[in-house]
């Protein structure tokens, strides 16, 4: 059964279950079932040759309840999962274990959406059919049907904010380049994205059980929601992450900065921090009066300014009212440029987001430790025949292509030319703009889309332009002829 389908059959008998309320409720009733799944084809296979001991009571593994396709179903069930195993769950929290942490984290807020006891064990039953992880052939599966319930996220209402196409998860990684050793943070982790990128870049350079184990120690990852957090813990232990013990479940912006020492400092922040939020009352008081807002991107580009290490870099996405914002967003943006080098904007068109927003959003890459002396921009193009980008259509890896031969080496960016896509602005220019970072392109010509009115009043007035041209060349004509006559 290919992904899409085996997707597809689970939806179909959830459809059928009068608890089941829309995609996201679907979405979510899947995860947690998946989470289970996968944690219990994971421990078998840590149980082998250790001494790994499951914080789930034998009862309540996938294994003992969930694998007998002939098993308890019904009300039974219903009254097990109910009453039993999500109680159990929870109260995880109670034992001071890694493993038991991460368990108890993904179901405090988890919820079983299913009335029908009978429709659930289908559901399990179909899960249990098709996928095992201890499989080899398998394996892939379940980063296939990860993909799909990702890629749902974006026609699930307001879930779409938490899915960041991989294809720009990955460039960003990519321009980044972390090292083996190196700590990374996403603070606004999603699903994960941008981490498993990360976990893929530095998995190629491993080479040893102690190096694998460095790269576990170096992710870490915060989300305020239950369903991608649950979902980005899933996304880790599928990356190789055995016990994804930071990746916490909290609102990064409520720790005030005062409290941050030394310690708390990264070599990597990578973000696509949410844009157009507006944070509760109370959490701006966690930050310096001159960047007290309640405007949740700015906040985070607060925080990813203050933990970044002395040279640490980082790669954000935000929107353009960023750059070119006032207010809060003006001291940001000057301290910025003082004590960061800002050295690239990377502008992406519109799209890239949809359907979540149309907003047009660009990628900051920047270092800390400044003054900015200039910045490049590079306006990622459409692929020849697109107006947009769409499901059918999405963005790929391979259109940065462009970006990537542009580039150069992180201590070679001295060598990059302007092009059609790229051009520099000095940080003179920023300031004397008050630190407006709206630049537009200046080697393509703007298109200007006037009112639908003035431009066909325009078009009147050029068509009897037209005539009253080709009337006088007419009549210049006839008169020719006839002084010839």
């Amino acid at each position: 059964m290919s992904i899409v389908s085996l997707v597809k059959s689970i939806q179909d008998i959830m459809r059928k279950d009068v608890g089941v309320d829309g995609d996201a409720q679907r979405i979510s009733q899947l995860a947690w079932l998946l989470f289970l799944k996968i944690l219990d084809d994971k421990e078998q296979e840590w149980e082998l040759g250790s001494d790994y001991q499951s914080p789930i009571p034998d009862k309540y593994r996938w294994s003992n309840w969930a694998k007998d396709a002939e098993g308890i179903t019904g009300d039974t069930l219903m009254t097990f999962v109910n009453g039993e195993l999500f109680p159990t769950l929870k109260n995880l929290r109670q034992i001071p274990t890694p493993q038991a942490q991460v368990v108890a984290s993904v179901f405090g807020d988890a919820y079983n959406y299913m009335k029908s006891g009978t429709l659930l064990r289908q559901v399990i039953n179909t899960i249990e059919a098709d996928l095992d992880l201890n499989r080899t052939e398998d394996r892939h599966l379940f980063g296939d049907i990860y993909e799909k319930i990702l890629g749902d996220l974006q026609s699930a209402g307001n879930a779409g904010e938490y899915y960041t196409p991989r294809a720009l998860t990955q460039f960003v990684v990519d321009m980044l380049a972390p090292q083996l050793g190196e700590s990374v943070l996403d603070p606004a982790c999603g699903t994960g994205g941008f981490l498993t990128s990360v976990i893929d870049a530095l998995n190629a350079q491993a080479k040893t059980t102690e190096d694998f184990k460095t790269i576990e120690k170096s992710i870490h990852g915060v989300e305020k929601k239950p369903l991608p957090h649950m979902l980005a813990v899933t996304n880790m232990m599928l990356h190789g992450i055995e016990t994804p013990s930071e990746i916490r479940r909290d609102n990064t912006l409520a720790k005030p900065l005062r409290e941050y020492e030394a310690r708390d400092e990264l070599d990597i922040i990578v973000a696509n921090p949410p844009f157009g939020g507006i944070e509760e009352n109370g959490i701006e008081q966690n930050f310096p009066a001159k960047y007290r807002t309640r405007e949740t991107a700015d906040l985070f580009m607060a925080l990813i300014m203050l933990r970044l290490k002395p040279h640490g870099r980082a790669g954000v996405v935000l929107p353009d009212g960023f750059l070119f914002g006032e207010g809060v967003k003006t001291t940001i943006k000057e301290e910025l440029l003082q004590n960061f080098n800002l050295h690239t904007i990377v502008r992406l068109p519109k799209g890239v987001f949809a359907p979540y927003t149309s907003i047009n959003t660009n990628v900051l890459f920047f270092e800390k430790g400044g003054p900015t002396r200039d910045i490049w921009f590079f306006e990622h193009p459409y692929p020849a025949g697109y107006k947009s980008y769409s499901k059918s259509k999405p963005l790929t890896i391979g259109e940065f292509d462009l970006e990537k031969e542009w580039w150069g080496s992180l201590k070679g960016r001295e060598n990059r030319e302007e092009t059609r896509h790229a051009w520099k602005v000095s940080a003179e220019e920023v300031r004397a703009r008050n630190y407006n970072l709206d630049f537009k392109n200046p080697h393509q010509e703007e298109v200007i889309h006037a009112d639908p009115m003035e431009l066909l009043a325009e078009y009147r007035d050029l068509t009897h332009q037209v005539r009253e041209a080709q009337d006088a060349l007419k009549a210049e004509l006839l008169a020719a002829l006839e002084r010839r006559a």
